[in-house]
């Protein structure tokens, strides 16, 4: 539980994460033979965090150019005991911003950030995160080294970026945060619909985020995004962990609570925008519209359908198209909406995106084009690698009879 904040105390001192993770790990070894001899103290927290920052000392003492690091440092390493407590609580939260900025830096690949933030950040081992994604376990581990490597390679600060850099790399870190999220909320393989475990880690991180940024208003509309939809989680499978889509749900079972706590980070979205509101905080808005909704069909459509429509010109996305296509279907009618998604045939970005036949083969159904819908859902289910998502395009392929 402690791991991110001490690893980001460290790194704060040492400058390399790889470096500050092992002091964190020496620390709690120490802690280990210690606290059975001695007892547990007080503030185990407090304890662990100077057992790792007075190892940071010594090792920087050891080096042979340790003037030259204090000076870079720019702080009296000196000292003989690290304080009992940490000097400023605050110093603590900006420590682990800097490691989120660090851990999903753009010069890291989309899939060591994933691993890195997990590792660091989400405290998982490397085994759980390879179970998580369905990888090998070395394949992880490579990933995380490598990228600590990269890090310390490429010279990256351990800072938080400030003016055009921090809306940059602040993208990045979202970005993760909701990768993470997705894997767990619709995993993309596996026998699996659902992986709660990640949810619950991307959800926590987005919260931590939040509270460290409180004036970011895209932080607190990725927060509430992901409120939202962790608050259908219950209602999304079925007794035998078959996939439940959203108009067939029971919505007694959403959690209220989740839904309060997106509302709120919505308004503090909206609260701390300065323009137009970002993709995170219009795809919250969009999941504000079903949260809402007594049922699906008194859900407004309409303003769903607009929505998408903003989002797409803030962040144009054939995947938003496609999305704003079945919102369309809603509430103009199937004929429209698959105008729109025929468009979105020739994008190489979606040619095996299975859920572009999905949409498509639904709205030829609906339109009574059951040869063409059938076609349609086959190819859906040939393309997705997740065992309860084949089952159940497999089911509307039958559906559509022979």
């Amino acid at each position: 539980m402690e791991s991110p904040r001490i690893i980001a105390g460290v790194a704060r001192i040492v400058r390399d994460v790889g470096i500050a993770e092992e002091l964190a790990q020496d620390a709690l070894v120490a802690a280990l033979e210690q606290w059975p001899r001695d007892g547990v103290p007080d503030n185990p927290g407090a304890w662990l965090m100077a057992a790792a920052r007075h190892r940071a000392v010594d090792l920087i003492r050891r080096r042979e150019n340790y003037a030259r690091k204090l000076q870079e440092i720019g702080r009296d390493l000196s000292v003989t005991a690290p304080p009992k407590e940490p000097a400023d609580p605050e110093d603590i939260d900006d420590d682990l911003l800097r490691l989120v900025f660090t851990a999903c830096h753009p010069v890291l690949s989309a899939e060591a950030r994933i691993a890195l933030t997990l590792r660091l950040l989400g405290g998982l081992t490397t085994a759980e995160i390879a179970r998580a994604f369905l990888v090998p376990e070395p394949t992880v581990a490579q990933r995380i080294v490598r990228a600590k490597r990269t890090l310390a390679a490429k010279n990256v600060a351990f800072e938080v970026p400030y003016g055009p850099d921090r809306e940059a790399r602040l993208g990045s870190v979202l970005d993760v945060i909701y990768l993470i999220f997705n894997e767990g909320y619709a995993a993309t393989a596996g026998d699996d619909w659902l992986r709660p475990s990640l949810c619950e880690d991307a959800l926590r991180l987005a919260r931590v985020l939040a509270g460290l940024m409180p004036k970011e208003p895209e932080v607190h509309g990725l927060a509430s995004l992901m409120e939202f939809q962790a608050s259908r989680a219950a209602s999304r499978t079925g007794p035998h962990g078959e996939p439940v889509l959203l108009r067939d749900q029971n919505r007694r079972r959403w959690n209220r609570m989740l839904i309060a706590r997106g509302i709120t980070a919505l308004d503090r979205a909206t609260a701390t925008a300065t323009g137009a509101p970002g993709p995170y905080a219009l795809q919250a808005a969009i999941a504000a519209c079903h949260a809402l909704a007594h049922s699906y069909e008194e859900t407004d459509w309409q303003k769903i359908a607009t929505l998408y429509g903003l989002l797409a010109a803030r962040a144009p996305s054939p995947v938003v198209q496609l999305n704003r296509a079945v919102a369309v279907s809603m509430a103009e009618g199937p004929g429209p909406a698959l105008d729109i998604v025929d468009t979105l045939t020739a994008e190489p970005a979606l040619r095996d995106y299975h859920l572009l036949p999905s949409v498509r083969g639904d709205l030829l159904a609906r339109l009574g084009r059951t040869t063409e819908a059938r076609a349609e859902f086959e190819r859906a289910a040939g393309l997705t690698r997740n065992e309860r998502e084949r089952e159940l395009l497999a089911a509307r392929t039958r559906e559509c009879g022979s």
